[in-house]
């Protein structure tokens, strides 16, 4: 995990550039694939065809979360009053993501059933929470050493 850390703050050098997001984001994802393929022991093969769907499914699923996010945040910014119709169909907007989130998991499910093998497929979730762990996990000592 201290490579994570080294290597993703190499990029964030000027994270309020294009580039330097793009590099970060470059970064990120060479380390959580490298994650998944320890995690999972992937052979070449598997990497190979994995990662483009899975890749795929991330986009999908970042498309939705920009979406929901640019009508919460159009409802925020508003210099006009906000009707209740708004409200309504925007918290709805709200609520349906996990539901679409799911939903585009698991059409991917069936997807990466045809190149890993069932233990490997059950792994992948567990593998993704360990990832996410490890990286607040990491967030937090690196804030907390700052703080001193």
């Amino acid at each position: 995990m201290v490579l994570a850390a080294v290597s993703l703050n190499t990029a964030a050098a000027d994270p309020q550039s294009e580039k330097g997001r793009k590099e970060w984001f470059r970064e990120f994802r060479q380390y959580k694939h490298e994650f998944i393929i320890k995690e999972l022991n992937l052979s070449k093969e598997q990497q190979e065809q994995f990662f483009p769907l899975y890749e795929e499914m991330d986009k999908s699923i970042h498309q939705l979360n920009r979406q929901t996010r640019a009508l919460e945040k159009k409802i925020d910014r508003s210099k006009e009053p906000i009707s209740d119709l708004e409200y309504e169909k925007a918290a709805e907007a709200l609520y349906e993501l996990k539901g679409k989130e799911a939903e585009t998991e698991m059409a991917y499910f069936n997807k990466f059933k045809t190149i890993l093998t069932p233990r490997q497929m059950y792994e992948l979730k567990k593998a993704e929470r360990k990832f996410t762990q490890e990286l607040m996990m990491q967030h937090s000592r690196m804030r907390a050493g700052k703080k001193r």
